[in-house]
């Protein structure tokens, strides 16, 4: 992530990893994305993904740039998964339908509750928390999406080129 502090530009770099994108979601491979942002998805197997990966990714960047710290400093696949699940509850069929047929997903999980938002990045705003809650939601198909994250509450003084 490049910043220039002087015109507030943010711009993504390091696309080593990049995907081609297209429509239908293709199979990929799960070793994508730098541990640190990789959503839990990718983390539990899932071989069809798709944009969905790239929110939760700027959702852990968002809250990193708030707490000037990684939300989840994983040094492992299965500690970056556990590190989300003691932060967001560890997912089940209510909260995310489907999630215990990924291929990596085990019923032995420890069961975390998901704890406040708010108290993990204290330093954020409730418009703040509502945004970032979306963008780390569990369940891919209920994320909020790019554009949706751009019309939020939170984003409404910032003017945005699409």
């Amino acid at each position: 992530m490049l910043i220039d502090r002087r015109t507030n530009a943010l711009k993504l770099a390091d696309f080593g990893l990049a995907r081609a994108f297209g429509i239908p979601v293709r199979t990929f491979t799960h070793e994508v994305v730098t541990l640190w942002y990789r959503a839990p998805e990718i983390l539990l197997g899932s071989r069809h993904y798709s944009t969905p990966v790239d929110v939760w990714s700027v959702g852990c960047i968002f809250a990193e740039m708030v707490n000037q710290r990684p939300l989840f400093p994983g040094d492992s696949e299965i500690d970056e998964l556990f590190k989300i699940f003691r932060i967001l509850g560890t997912p089940n069929e209510d909260t995310w339908p489907g999630v215990t047929s990924l291929p990596d997903f085990k019923s032995s999980f420890p069961k975390w509750p998901a704890k406040d938002l708010a108290t993990v990045v204290p330093n954020l705003e409730s418009t703040g928390i509502d945004l970032l809650s979306k963008m780390l939601c569990m369940d891919p198909s209920k994320r909020i999406t790019a554009r949706s994250a751009l019309e939020h509450e939170y984003l409404k003084d910032i003017g945005f080129v699409p």
